[in-house]
């Protein structure tokens, strides 16, 4: 379509090409790059990119301007506004209560211990593949209470899901989807034709849920699994693998939280806030705004770059240096205001667990001399490829 008479469209120049070589190389040194060099930058990709704590959070905090209502397929709640988010948050805070993770807790653990058990030593371990994914899918599952035969299932999804992201591909992405609402309906519909009541686990507790006066649809359903489980999965594996490099790079804060495992919740949160798990989130403009000096017209696309946020040297004294005395309150791990995660406690109860296990059931972890890790590209965060041994 031609543009209006007397008005002239041209494309704007991008400021850098997130899915470069050099950038997909190493995600946080390109990051750190632009945050120093244009703290808000352009791309076809991604639109404008936010890198600097203090316009992250604006834009966390300014939910009438920067919208969450960015995806063509709902996404409850993570995707919508006031006041539907709120509603639909009510629902979902309550499944991720202290008590549910207390009684979660024995469940939790012993899946970390049977991933790291048998770990063998003195030989090379491929740490992604062998233990962090396994890890994630089971306990995910096992808190969804959803069957084993799943695993390999999720798996196959999450890699598929992800390729389709990097790729921009539309339409795989919405097959995707659509499979994912496959295998959703036939669990909902095992649990329908059993009678299963909301005590049975926690999906049929939803299904149970009431929104306005009517139950939960199937779409909302799926999209609140789909949600938990791709989040949780890709957060939770992504971490357990840059926690161990870590560990295995810095024996002084391996030995310290070997001898001192009470330190883990601070050192784990410190850790994640060096190499974040999650690399970005996304928000749409409802109206004109001024951001770090650039000039964003309405229903532009914003990306949140959380892990160079939480790397910014205005903000963390030393950014790179591990420190357990720094103010939790700036840490943007779990994202601010509104839209703060609502799973962060069943994700702080399984990193805890699973670190508790690795440390006191393994001697000390080094990086592979034989073979370098991988870090993973866009949008996952971590390690593609994570070889460590166990002394």
């Amino acid at each position: 379509m031609a543009p209006p008479p007397g008005r002239i469209t041209q494309p704007r120049p991008p400021d850098w090409d997130p899915k470069s070589l050099e950038v997909q190389r190493d995600q946080r040194a390109a990051y750190d790059e632009m945050r120093r060099r244009c703290p808000v930058a352009y791309s076809d990709f991604l639109g404008w990119s936010l890198f600097r704590h203090e316009d992250v959070t604006r834009a966390l905090l300014d939910h009438h301007t920067f919208s969450s209502a960015v995806s063509q397929r709902l996404s409850v709640p993570s995707g919508m506004d006031q006041p539907e988010h709120t509603v639909y948050r009510r629902i979902i805070e309550p499944y991720f209560s202290a008590q549910r993770m207390t009684a979660f807790e024995p469940e939790c653990r012993s899946i970390a211990v049977e991933r790291v058990r048998d770990l063998p030593a003195g030989a090379e371990v491929e740490f992604m593949a062998a233990v962090a994914l396994p890890f994630a899918v089971q306990v995910q599952c096992a808190f969804l209470g959803w069957p084993p035969a799943l695993h390999g299932t999720l798996l196959r999804w999450m890699e598929k899901n992800q390729a389709a992201t990097l790729a921009v591909d539309r339409r795989a992405m919405s097959e995707i989807a659509l499979e994912f609402e496959g295998i959703i309906d036939h669990l909902l519909e095992t649990r329908r034709a059993a009678g299963a009541g909301p005590e049975s686990d926690l999906t049929a507790a939803l299904m149970h849920e009431e929104v306005r006066g009517r139950p939960l649809s199937r779409e909302e359903l799926a999209s609140i699994l789909r949600n938990w489980t791709a989040g949780e999965i890709g957060t939770i594996s992504a971490a357990v693998g840059i926690l161990a490099h870590y560990l295995a790079e810095n024996h002084d804060v391996q030995r310290q939280l070997r001898a001192q495992p009470h330190w883990l919740g601070a050192a784990i949160e410190e850790i994640l806030r060096l190499h974040g798990p999650l690399v970005s989130n996304r928000r749409i403009t409802t109206q004109p705004v001024e951001i770090g000096g650039r000039q964003i017209e309405a229903g532009e696309r914003i990306t949140l770059m959380w892990m160079s946020a939480n790397r910014d040297e205005r903000v963390f004294d030393q950014p790179d240096s591990f420190r357990l005395d720094r103010d939790p309150r700036k840490n943007l791990l779990w994202g601010a205001g509104v839209h703060v995660c609502p799973g962060a406690p069943l994700a702080r109860l399984e990193m805890r667990l699973f670190m508790e296990e690795l440390l006191a059931r393994t001697g000390t972890l080094e990086i592979s001399a034989e073979k370098k890790p991988t870090l993973a590209v866009y949008p996952a965060s971590g390690f593609a490829r994570l070889p460590l041994r166990f002394r």
